[in-house]
């Protein structure tokens, strides 16, 4: 296949690249620097809808991946503009350059996330429950619908809806793993919260799978089939690292650290379920948390009758 990919340089974007390519695929990357065209790099700038649609031609495929990181910094007005408008704005710049395409290509992979639903305690969500409240889930409400005109033109719209990506590369197991290592990790405020997590490589496994499922359009939830409490995640941590995983990191704290971002980023309940890719027959690697762990972080089984 002919695939284009926004967001090639972040975590999964590189990864994807990787084994696209590995796998006979032929990958071009949208940049917002001077492009390399015998890389099949592509110019794009949302922020001046800056695209050059002729050289989408005679694609098979688009993955959109780009997005401002939602988890570095204070959640300011001007931080949270730019989280919104890079998605929203960016999605649908392709979105309307793939519809004028005299060939739209078949599919657009486009990524979503869990904070759709908002805040839900412990109700578990399938790809048919609503949206929720809150600054994520509005932005990602107007994400999806952001595609509206690749859809409208005859392409098959695939909204992820991405968990949290577990790697030891980067994200949110990467900046966890220093605290733990310590053993000063712990569960964050009561620790009731569900945390949907997926790891990066089954998350690379399910784009590649949604590039050629046809049977699959609309939303996707792209998680593992069971999720934990923020107080399991804690505790099997500190388990396949060996250290104890008991200080409680106060609300209250997180709250002075991050402000109104840490009620949404880390105190959300989201217990997501991935219904249609189960049903559509895909295979994940790692459904269990703590096998998970342990191959991301290469760390044997504990001994039996050992504390951790």
């Amino acid at each position: 296949m002919k695939i284009i990919i926004s967001g090639s340089s972040g975590l999964i974007g590189t990864a994807l690249v990787r084994d696209l390519i590995r796998t006979g695929d032929e990958v071009r990357r949208f940049v917002r620097r001077n492009p390399r065209r015998a890389e099949g790099e592509i110019f794009w700038n949302p922020e001046t809808f800056k695209l050059d649609r002729s050289q989408l031609e005679g694609l098979d495929a688009m993955v959109h991946l780009a997005g401002e990181n939602i988890a570095q910094g204070r959640w300011t007005a001007a931080k949270k503009q730019r989280i919104y408008q890079s998605r929203v704005i960016g999605t649908r710049l392709v979105a309307e350059a793939l519809a004028k395409l005299d060939r739209p290509p078949a599919a657009m992979i486009c990524a979503s996330a869990v904070g759709y639903y908002g805040d839900r305690t412990d109700e578990v969500l399938t790809e048919q429950s609503p949206a929720g409240s809150g600054f994520l889930a509005r932005t990602c409400r107007d994400w999806e619908a952001a595609a509206a005109p690749a859809r409208e033109a005859g392409v098959r719209v695939v909204h992820v809806r991405i968990g949290i990506v577990l790697s030891p590369k980067g994200g949110a197991l990467r900046m966890m793993l220093p605290l733990f290592r310590k053993g000063l990790g712990g569960r964050l405020g009561a620790g009731r919260q569900y945390m949907s997590w997926v790891t990066a490589g089954d998350l690379v496994r399910i784009v590649a799978f949604l590039l050629h499922e046809e049977s699959l359009s609309g939303a996707v939830n792209a998680v593992a089939p069971n999720p934990v409490t923020n107080r399991q995640f804690a505790r099997s941590l500190g388990k396949v690292l060996r250290r104890p995983a008991i200080a409680p990191v106060p609300r209250l704290v997180l709250r002075l650290l991050l402000g109104k971002a840490a009620d949404e980023l880390l105190f959300a309940s989201t217990r997501v379920h991935p219904t249609r890719l189960l049903a559509a027959g895909f295979a994940y690697q790692h459904e269990e948390l703590e096998p998970a762990l342990r191959h991301l972080l290469a760390a044997p089984a504990s001994p039996p009758g050992s504390q951790f």
